[in-house]
Parts: C-alpha cells; structure tokens; sequence
C-alpha cells in the first residue's frame, strides 16, 4: 500500500487566531470602505490576500538570520546570497533589492522609456504600473485558451508566439526594449510557461534584437510544472529545470517574498555586465549600496537559505498539492473555479458566481466581500479594478475574465483550513442569486488603485 502524502515539516510555533462574529465583519468590511486591503489583520480569520512575504520561514532561515553582517558594504551575507543566486539561476550578476516592486523599478529605469511597448503575458499589477508610470505600453501576448476557464490546456500561462512575432515586427527597433515573461502567469491565474514557449521567446528575442527577463517571483513552482507536465523533464530536478529557464534569458527580477519564503526581499539578476552597471547606479538612488540595496544582512541570509527551501521538491510536492485540494474541494461544490490549477492560489470565475452583478458593479470585489462576511476570509479581486483605468481614455478596463484569487501563503494553513475555507465558498455560492447590489468607486488613486480605493455600495 502506497503511505499518504504528508507535508515534508513540523511546526514549532503557531499564532492564535480571533473568531469574529458575522457582525462584526460586516461593520468592519463598511468602515474599510469596502476594500480588504483596508482591513486590519486580526480583523481576518484566514488570509488568503496574497501569498507574498506571507509564507511561514524555516528553521534554517531563522538560524541564518542570527548570522546576518549588517556591514554596509561587502557584507558576507551579500556573498552568501551571490552563491545562492548564482547556483539557481546561472546568473554572475545581481543587486538585491526590498522587494519584487523595487527591482522593477531598478530594472526598467535603465530599460524602459517614454513610448517603449512592452510584451509580455499578463503583466501583473504592478510590472503594468511602472511601465505604465514611465509612459510606456505594456502589450498582452498571452494565448487565447488562458481566457476558457475549464479547458485543459497545461501551460496557460504561455506567450501567443505568433502574436508577439507580429508586435516585434510591427515597431521600429528601438522601441521595444525587453519582453516580460512572468512565471508563474500570476494574472491569468498561476498558470505556468513551458519550457518550449521560453526558448521560442528567446529566439524571437534574439531575431529583432530585444532582450528577454522573467518575472520570476513564482520561478520555483513554474519548474514544478516543466517537471510534471512537459515531455522530457519528468526525470530532470528542480533546480537543473530553473537553470535551464534562466539560460535562455538576459535577467530576472524577483520578487522573494514568494518562491524564496522570506518576509521581505527581491532582486534583479543580469547576463550582461554594461547594463548591470546601468542598473546598479539606479540601485543606488532608490535602494541603497549594491551589496545591501534596501536589505539587512539578516534578511540576504534568510533569502539565500529561502532559495534552497523553495526548490526543494518535496516542499514543491506539498505546497502546489495543497493548492490542488483546495481547489478540488471547491469543484466538488461546483463552485466554478480557473483549471487546471495554478501553483500559489484557486481563482474563482466571478462572472459565472455572481450573474446578477453586471461588469460596471465590479462583481469580483462584490464577491470578494461577501467571502469575508461569510466566513473571515481575505481574498484579493483580479478584474477591473485591479485592471485600473486606461490611461489615455481613462475608461475602466473590462476584460473577458473577473475573477478572485485565493492565493495560498507558504507552509502557513493546514488541509483543515482549506476545508473551512472550501465550506465558506460555498456558503456564498449556496445563496448567490440573492446577492445583487454591486460596488461603486466613491475615491481612487490615479495608479494602482485597488490597493487603496474606496468604495459604497448600489
């Protein structure tokens, strides 16, 4: 008989968590004008907002913190994360930076400038955000079956080849300094690019004279999917995988507050040393010193050890394991749910869910509320309010897909909170045809406005 999976850790230490009563998050969900980012932490009973900087660290990474150099340059900690990055991902050259937002912001300052397209698949939230902020357009190549919820299809998050072939053929050369491709897909719903859909990006990069950087801020679990469902890379291991991923690129940034299990922490890693040190002076005016960049030695050391706990393939086996049972637990309440499942959260067809709430109510952040009423759970909307407005028309963006994430943090929830969670959905899903008053905007930012704005109901 074949033993059950179980997760590959034991815990040391647990936090207590309030049980708030439906009133009180009914009050609470009002006062924060409707916005779970307004909420505060105890006023959540399970947090699936995000997974980033939310995962629980090891106990190697606790120790590599009491061993943190906090010199500010040349820190042996900085050394111990150039070998860690160095190893898992091929490049000689990086800077640190406090977080996934902050390397963008190095990165394309030296790349990107006024009237740049930028292709990509789905740009997240933010990598939109700074190219957008420096007047540049971000241009979606994703393939069009990343938009049909139910169908099989094992990469999703894979570049439409041709069609990004038509934009770099479409532009004069100059005007498209990079292609962006995030791994995992974050906005088309955690699904993975394939091995072979990054080295046809890489040749078409190399034909018109374009670099090519991942987003890899969910590396770890995108060479999970290589290894489990692309021919060929069954037998080949976790970090073998992610070299190869890197090999055919010019740079990364990363966000480690995912793959890399820390509380806080990123970088921009390069081939090439004259853009390197481009970067670097950026680096510098907006994060600190090179061998620091926004970062304590403390927390270099924890992000080295993180990249090793994150590609562990056991831990790998456990963490998307769970994301899988929390969806399936969700399908066999016919909730309708993105499939197959991605690797860091459960996305929730919002349009299917909510059919009384049309586009212009804003039904992923109506159902995002009723969520937390129901059962204390933090979800985060992706749909027209995280898709912001268009900056020249400044239309709201509606898409063919609204959807709310369930993003899982890292070694932190057992199965049982999944069953909760699970059972809560389907509290909603049980009475959605009397949900039926939408949201409005009452205040909002002028740029990433999901983060802060302020809504009423209609």
């Amino acid at each position: 008989m074949e033993l059950p999976i179980f997760e590959p850790f034991k815990t040391k230490m647990v936090e207590t968590v309030y049980k708030s009563s439906r009133e009180q998050r009914e009050q609470w969900i009002k006062d924060a004008s409707f916005n779970l980012f307004n909420l505060k932490s105890d006023q959540v009973i399970i947090d699936l907002l995000t997974d980033s900087g939310t995962g629980a660290m090891s106990d190697r990474q606790w120790a590599a913190m009491m061993t943190g150099d906090e010199s500010y340059a040349g820190a042996s900690s900085y050394y111990n994360l150039k070998k860690a990055v160095t190893e898992i991902t091929g490049f000689d050259f990086f800077l640190p930076a406090h977080q996934g937002r902050a390397a963008e912001n190095v990165l394309f300052s030296a790349l990107i400038k006024e009237g740049d397209l930028v292709p990509g698949n789905s740009h997240f939230d933010t990598t939109k955000g700074h190219i957008e902020f420096r007047k540049a357009i971000p241009v979606d190549c994703t393939v069009d079956i990343a938009m049909d919820f139910t169908a099989y299809y094992p990469f999703k998050g894979n570049v439409d080849l041709a069609r990004l072939e038509d934009v770099l053929k479409s532009n004069p050369r100059g005007k498209i300094p990079c292609i962006i491709v995030t791994i995992t897909n974050n906005t088309a719903g955690g699904q993975p690019v394939s091995m072979e859909n990054i080295r046809g990006v890489s040749r078409l990069a190399r034909k018109y004279d374009t670099s090519l950087f991942l987003d890899s801020a969910r590396f770890a679990e995108n060479a999970w999917f290589i290894k489990t469902r692309e021919e060929g890379y069954p037998d080949k291991g976790i970090r073998e995988i992610a070299l190869e991923m890197f090999s055919y690129t010019d740079g990364m940034t990363m966000s480690s507050k995912k793959d890399a299990i820390v509380n806080m922490g990123g970088f921009t890693a390069y081939r090439d040393k004259e853009l390197f040190r481009k970067a670097s002076a950026y680096n510098i005016i907006y994060e600190g010193f090179i061998t620091y960049g926004g970062m304590s030695g403390r927390d270099m050391n924890a992000l080295a050890q993180g990249l090793y706990d994150g590609t562990d393939e056991e831990y790998l086996r456990s963490r998307i394991g769970q994301v899988a049972y929390l969806g399936s637990l969700l399908k066999e309440y016919g909730v309708p749910v993105l499939e197959p499942f991605g690797g860091h959260a459960v996305f929730i067809d919002a349009y299917s869910f909510l059919p009384l709430i049309p586009k212009e109510k804003f039904p992923g952040q109506v159902l995002a509320v009723e969520l937390y009423i129901e059962g204390g759970i933090r979800s985060a909307e992706v749909g027209a309010l995280m898709a912001d407005r268009d900056p020249v028309t400044r239309e709201n963006r509606f898409s063919g897909r609204e959807m709310i994430r369930l993003a899982l943090p890292r070694r932190v929830y057992s199965d049982n909170h999944m069953k909760y969670v699970a059972a809560a959905v389907n509290a909603v899903y049980e009475r959605r045809k009397s949900i039926n008053r939408g949201l409005k905007i009452k205040w909002e930012a002028p740029i990433l406005r999901h983060f802060t704005v302020e809504l009423e109901r209609f």
